[in-house]
């Protein structure tokens, strides 16, 4: 049965499930990096969170606020940005390692049924804290556990997810990697909703965490409705029983045209969106050290890539002040020109390796713009951070962190489609799978490299 014998996806519905999937695989982790100064305020006030709620007039007032909605940005005693981004990232690489184990023991439903449900139990953990009165001690240790929790669970769904996307056409990855893309929108949106809303602190980082509930609620509901659509099940369930089904007349066919239907001969028919075409070798296992040898430039290049990213954004970005201390816009400074412009620009330059893809896959420009990227390092720490001690401030105006943050999320997004672009191309068809796998595992390494780098930079500040 070719493709154009396959059910149309009705009213787009396993378009849009698919695109909820990929926004709530990192709702988490932009909830939290979003939350930064609602966090550092609950770290720093030892007093309850009703006695901020009833000082956050005094407390607004104070100049260089970063936000409004809980109270100063205050000093970062605990370190809480980089322990926050050390174990956000540290639990990706481990269960990228462990998830080909996870595969074989536990089904694909169990895994991310399960993953979702811990999500949605964690935040809702995260909400009830905001009305517990708690030293920041225990409030510390309470939050760098559940950080722990939620990404292992967030590793297991991502993968999992990836996986499932393995037997649909290839849009239906777009639309999951584009709902991954607006999951930081949604959350500097929210936050900025949150804020402007009026309420007392409380209220708002309470209304704040219930967003993300709601969100991963309806990621588990579209995700049961899943199986039950006739397009989707075409595309999973009965795959594997399609390819035999087509190697089957296949072989018949050969041994017809060949005037013996009793000598068995092999032939194998690909695959693609259900239709098949050709015919072809059987395919080869692949090498993982024959792959690595083919694409470790580009696996370099996405270490380089996230780890220049993840050693400032967000340890020291959140960090840096407004020059402007009066007014609203100091309120809205760190959300804005931080966060938000962050996601935005971060997925347009993702979305440009859409229109281009350059350098090219064996350009020997891509390590060097990439390692370029580090110059953002000393930049945004000689912006507008408080308490600077070895450093003095050279960037003080507004417009300089701007600039900076729109070429630094921009190339973000970029060099790191770019090359998860170009390792595909980099080996033979049946190395694609391999070096997705290793693409992968390299990605994770380079955002748990930079969560470690960020500790030596803040301490150079």
């Amino acid at each position: 049965m070719g493709q154009k014998d396959a059910p149309k996806d009705l009213y787009h519905m396993v378009s849009i499930i698919f695109f909820i999937l990929g926004l709530g695989t990192l709702l988490p982790w932009n909830f939290f990096i979003t939350a930064i100064p609602y966090f550092l305020t609950r770290l720093t006030d030892s007093s309850s969170v009703v006695e901020e709620a009833e000082n956050v007039t005094m407390l607004e007032s104070r100049s260089a606020s970063g936000n409004a909605t809980v109270g100063p940005v205050a000093r970062d005693e605990f370190n809480f940005s980089n322990w926050m981004t050390l174990l956000s990232q540290l639990p990706l690489l481990l269960f990228t390692l462990l998830n080909s184990f996870l595969y074989q023991w536990i089904p694909d439903r169990v895994r991310i049924v399960g993953s979702m449900l811990g999500i949605l139990l964690l935040f809702i953990l995260t909400t009830v804290l905001v009305k517990l009165d708690m030293t920041p001690q225990n409030f510390f240790s309470v939050t760098m556990a559940t950080i722990w929790f939620i990404n292992s669970f967030c590793a297991i769904l991502q993968g999992s997810l990836f996986g499932l996307l393995g037997g649909m056409p290839q849009k239906y990855s777009s639309l999951f990697l584009s709902g991954q893309g607006m999951a930081g929108m949604l959350a500097a949106i929210a936050m900025l909703l949150s804020m402007a809303s009026g309420v007392d602190p409380q209220t708002s980082a309470l209304s704040y965490f219930v967003t993300p509930c709601i969100g991963t609620f309806i990621s588990i509901v579209f995700y049961l409705i899943l199986p039950h659509l006739e397009f989707a099940q075409y595309y999973i369930t009965k795959k594997p029983e399609q390819s035999y089904e087509l190697e089957t007349k296949a072989e018949l066919l050969q041994k017809e045209k060949n005037g013996d239907l009793n000598e068995p001969k092999k032939a194998t028919v690909m695959v693609e969106n259900g239709t098949p075409y050709g015919t072809v070798k059987e395919p080869e296992k692949a090498s993982v050290f024959v792959v690595l040898r083919k694409i470790w430039m580009l696996a370099l290049c996405i270490v380089l890539a996230f780890g220049a990213t993840i050693a400032v954004f967000p340890a020291i970005t959140a960090s840096v002040q407004s020059s402007n201390t009066e007014g609203k816009w100091s309120v809205f400074f760190i959300p804005v020109c931080c966060f938000l412009l962050f996601n935005i620009m971060d997925w347009l330059g993702r979305s440009a390796t859409s229109f281009v893809l350059w350098p090219g896959k064996d350009s020997k420009l891509l390590p060097l713009l990439v390692c370029l990227r580090f110059a953002f390092v000393p930049l945004f720490m000689l912006c507008n951070v408080p308490d600077h001690y070895y450093l003095r401030v050279v960037f003080g105006h507004d417009a300089c962190f701007i600039v900076f943050m729109v070429l630094f999320a921009f190339s973000n997004g970029y060099f790191v489609s770019l090359t998860m672009c170009l390792a595909p191309r980099k080996v033979d068809t049946h190395e694609c799978e391999m070096a997705g796998a290793l693409m992968t595992f390299f990605l994770a390494l380079g955002l748990s490299t930079g969560a470690g780098l960020s500790f030596l930079f803040k301490a150079l500040l």
